[in-house]
């Protein structure tokens, strides 16, 4: 029996396996890299609480509340954007820099029509 020498040469089918191997473990990582940079802790944005305020605006009384906006008493369905902007459901194409902006726009809108009642929730 012969014992194979230590230093042999590597045959084709070990040099093309190797480099195969190297070409799938590059690949991969080249796939997971942007996978495993977006699961780094980002910075959270806490929304801000909203100042506290209260005008009438044509005749409407407006409040702006830490819980939310108001329109003669009814909630106004306010969002925030990305951007910090606001907008809400009766001018949605538009946003606002205040929540008390997009209020006034909102009476603009409704004109003497009031803000419906909140509906039930969802289940």
């Amino acid at each position: 029996m012969h014992a194979a020498h230590a230093w042999a040469r590597p045959t084709r089918r070990a040099v093309l396996r190797t480099v195969f191997t190297a070409a799938v473990l590059a690949g991969t990582a080249a796939a997971l890299a942007p996978v495993l940079r977006a699961r780094r802790p980002r910075q959270t944005l806490t929304p801000a609480p909203l100042a506290e305020e209260t005008e009438t605006y044509r005749g409407r009384h407006i409040a702006v509340t830490e819980t939310g906006v108001s329109i003669d008493g009814r909630p106004l369905h306010v969002m925030r954007r990305a951007d910090g902007s606001y907008l809400s459901g009766i001018n949605h194409f538009q946003s606002f820099a205040t929540p008390l902006e997009l209020a006034r726009a909102a009476v603009d809108e409704l004109g003497t029509t009031q803000l419906a009642l909140a509906a039930p929730q969802h289940g």
